[in-house]
C-alpha cells in the first residue's frame, strides 16, 4: 500500500475531530483486523492518520484490543512516529489529576498478551529505553509552549484491567518507585519498537490511584470525566508536537531497532 500518512495519533473517540479532510482506510492485517478503519486526513499541514485503540465504540476492554493489528496497519500506511495519549492513574499525590506526564519508562504488569511479532527466529529488539528519545522531547517542549506544566519523566506500570488496582496493589506499585498506572501501553510500546516506529506516549493523570491517598478509589466515571474536560487541550496539544516534527525522523534508536536482525516477516 503507498504511504499516505507519515505519523499515526492512538487514542480515543475524542479525536475524531481532531483531522481536516478525513478518509477512513480499511486495512487488512496478517494478524486480523485493527480496532476500527483508519482515519486519514490532515492536521497542521502533515497527513496524519489516527485510530482509536478501544474502536470507535469503545468495545474493546485493554485486554482484548487488537494490538498487533493496530500497529501494523499503521505502519502499512506509512506512519513512522506515533503519538499515544491516554489516561492513566498516579501513584503519587504530587501528579494529581489533570497533569500531563511524558513517560520515560515502563513496566509490564498485564501478562498474557502477545507482545511480538517475531514468533520465529531469535528477534532480540532493543528497549532499554521505550519511549523515542527525540518524540518524548518534543512532546515536553510543545506542552511547555502550550501552558502545560508537564512532568518530563516517570515510570508507567501497565496492568492487565479492566479492573482498578486494589489498595495494596497500588501501594506496592508506588514502593516501587512507579508513578504512574494505566491499561494500555503495553504491548504498544514494544510493538512499535518491533517495527522501528518512533513512539511516544502522552499520560494524563485522571485520578490518583487506589491506596495512595485515603478514599474510596478510582471510579471509570471518574477517569472519564476528567478525560473529556482536558479533550479539548490535548487535542491542542497533540496538533502542536505534530507540527513541531521535522520532514524527516530523527537518527534515534528508533529508527535503527531493527538494523543487523534477521526478521522472519516481511515488514510493510
Amino acid at each position: 500500500m503507498a504511504a499516505v500518512a507519515d505519523i499515526g495519533v492512538i487514542g480515543g473517540s475524542g479525536f475524531y475531530e481532531f483531522l481536516t479532510d478525513a478518509d477512513e482506510v480499511k486495512v487488512e492485517t496478517p494478524y486480523g483486523e485493527p480496532s476500527e478503519a483508519v482515519l486519514v486526513g490532515e492536521v497542521a499541514g502533515r497527513r496524519v492518520a489516527f485510530l482509536p485503540r478501544h474502536g470507535r465504540d469503545h468495545r474493546f476492554p485493554p485486554h482484548k484490543i487488537p494490538y498487533r493489528a493496530n500497529m501494523w496497519a499503521l505502519r502499512s500506511l506509512g506512519v513512522r512516529r506515533i503519538l499515544a495519549p491516554s489516561a492513566v492513574g498516579s501513584l503519587t499525590p504530587s501528579y494529581g489529576p489533570g497533569t500531563l506526564v511524558v513517560p520515560d519508562q515502563l513496566v509490564d504488569r498485564t501478562g498474557g498478551r502477545v507482545q511480538t511479532f517475531y514468533d520465529e527466529y531469535a528477534v532480540h529488539v532493543p528497549f532499554a529505553d521505550p519511549y523515542c528519545p527525540s518524540g518524548r522531547a518534543r512532546a515536553i517542549a510543545a506542552a511547555r509552549q502550550s501552558g502545560w506544566v508537564p512532568a518530563g519523566s516517570g515510570t508507567l506500570v501497565v496492568i492487565p484491567g479492566p479492573r482498578f488496582s486494589t489498595r495494596a496493589e497500588s501501594q506496592w506499585y508506588a514502593a516501587q518507585g512507579w508513578t504512574l498506572v494505566g491499561m494500555t501501553g503495553h504491548p504498544e510500546a514494544v510493538l512499535a519498537r518491533e517495527l522501528a516506529l518512533c513512539y511516544t506516549t502522552l499520560a494524563l493523570v485522571t485520578d490518583t490511584d487506589a491506596g495512595v491517598e485515603e478514599g474510596d478509589g478510582v471510579t471509570q466515571e471518574e477517569v472519564f470525566a476528567v478525560f473529556a474536560a482536558n479533550m479539548s487541550r490535548l487535542r491542542e496539544l497533540v496538533a502542536k508536537i505534530i507540527g513541531s516534527f521535522p520532514a524527516e525522523r530523527e537518527d534515534d534508536i528508533c529508527a535503527h531497532a531493527l538494523d543487523g536482525i534477521r526478521l522472519p516477516v516481511e515488514l510493510p
